[in-house]
């Protein structure tokens, strides 16, 4: 068996990759390594799906493969993955188990799971289950009788949810106008239903799924349609979620694009104002635009950086007791209110923000200059060989030599596909152009 977990979870073509007998698997598994069996506690389980067709088939083999390790489990349906981590933090389950493909196409499906508290799992723990899923241990227990589990309905699971959220929100958000894009995802409902209930007037596009249509063309991987609608209802902003609705981006009433590194600096600086950013320090991967850094550096703020996933991004604001971090993509989680990357939360703050300063959304995201920046995928047939070529190496020290302070260079290879990212930041797009292609010419020869 190959490796089963990705950055987020395990993804793959409902059916086809990921089979209804391997999430079965991964479902006993997960209840094996992470339920606590002290012979005096059974076992709980929450579990959410998004609205893809294929959620029903999966969920169906989850729950039977949770209920034949003893555990019981709780059905929360259609919610966001930001509501499943609450749900299991507040109902004290022992794992949670969210069904979506996140920003993927309809075909896709996956696997996330939550441990005690609502918080990702950290490598060793998926290694864990990777090896008793590899190894069938979990066949061990096998309970009968009155050991098996038994399902419930979680009432009020998304109600649940919005009051949370509501909770975050000091103020109203009156005056403000939003149309909001939710991909025909998990958040169709809650969406719409959490920001008009704190105060905005809400116009809603992509909340009709039915089934196949999930970020088919709309949400935050496909920011046209929310543009087009900004401008023709004259809303003061836009916002984007993907199918699952952790992650968040934005438009301007003139329908440009707010990405996650201005989302981020835009929350830092508010969290910074009110004394409420813990040792004055944001979280942010790799991937953030030099622009942020320096925008953040001028307000006083200090950056931590780390590799690329809000999953790595979440260890650090733990480790280090910090209260905010996210990524370019979108997801942002405030430690505070929220044990993942949380898109309706993000939403709210940034609303927040507008209302409490006055200032539009593109006044707010003007704090940052975003650097030019050209990204090369660089098809490679052993991405170690590049990664420990002198070569490369040499070529890589020569342009940052040459960008000095005015720009950077990154090089990643990419987790799931036999390449490598060349990414270069630059005073200017053809200068970042000409470093970026260089460079990848020469890991192309290596690779």
């Amino acid at each position: 068996m190959g490796r089963l977990f990705g950055t987020d979870g395990v993804r793959g073509r409902a059916n086809a990759d990921l089979t209804p007998e391997l999430a079965l698997a991964v479902a006993r598994a997960a209840a094996s390594v992470l339920a606590d069996r002290d012979g005096t506690h059974r076992p709980v389980a929450v579990v959410g799906r998004d609205p893809r067709a294929s959620g029903e088939m999966l969920e169906a083999a989850v729950v039977a493969g949770l209920t034949s390790a003893g555990a019981e489990v709780l059905l929360a349906g259609v919610v966001p993955t930001p509501a499943l981590a609450h749900l299991t933090a507040v109902s004290g389950a022992d794992l949670g188990v969210m069904i979506s493909a996140s920003h993927n196409p309809m075909p896709d499906n996956g696997i996330k799971l939550f441990s005690r508290g609502g918080h990702k799992l950290p490598d060793a723990v998926e290694a864990d289950i990777e090896r008793t899923v590899a190894g069938g241990s979990s066949e061990e227990h096998r309970p009968t009788g009155g050991g098996i589990g038994r399902v419930r309905v979680l009432e009020d699971a998304a109600e649940d949810y919005v009051a949370h959220l509501l909770s975050t929100v000091e103020g109203s958000l009156a005056g403000l106008t939003l149309v909001v894009d939710c991909a025909h995802g998990a958040a169709a409902a809650t969406a719409p239903e959490v920001y008009r209930r704190a105060g905005a007037t809400v116009h809603a596009i992509g909340c009709e799924p039915d089934g196949w249509n999930i970020n088919d063309g709309v949400g935050s991987t496909h920011l046209g349609p929310l543009v087009e609608a900004v401008r023709a209802h004259g809303a003061d902003l836009g916002i984007a979620h993907d199918g699952d609705a952790d992650r968040c981006l934005a438009v301007t009433a003139d329908g440009d694009v707010v990405d996650g590194d201005a989302i981020l600096a835009i929350c830092a600086i508010a969290l910074h104002d009110r004394g409420a950013l813990k040792d004055d320090t944001v979280v942010a991967t790799v991937m953030s635009n030099l622009g942020f850094h320096h925008t953040m550096r001028g307000a006083g703020i200090a950056v931590h950086t780390t590799a690329v996933g809000d999953r790595y991004v979440l260890e650090a604001l733990k480790d280090r007791g910090l209260s905010l971090g996210g990524e370019q993509s979108g997801h942002l989680v405030f430690l505070e209110h929220a044990t993942t990357g949380d898109g309706l939360l993000t939403g709210l703050a940034l609303m927040s923000r507008m209302s409490a300063t006055g200032s539009s959304l593109a006044e707010l995201a003007s704090v940052i200059q975003r650097l030019p920046q050209t990204l090369v995928n660089v098809p490679v047939t052993d991405r170690l060989a590049v990664a420990e070529s002198d070569q490369v190496a040499e070529a890589v020290n020569a342009v940052e030599e040459e960008l000095g302070d005015t720009g950077r260079v990154l090089l990643r290879p990419s987790g799931t596909e036999q390449l490598v990212r060349v990414m270069v930041e630059a005073p200017t797009q053809e200068q970042a152009d000409q470093v970026a292609h260089r460079l990848a010419e020469v890991v192309a020869q290596v690779g």
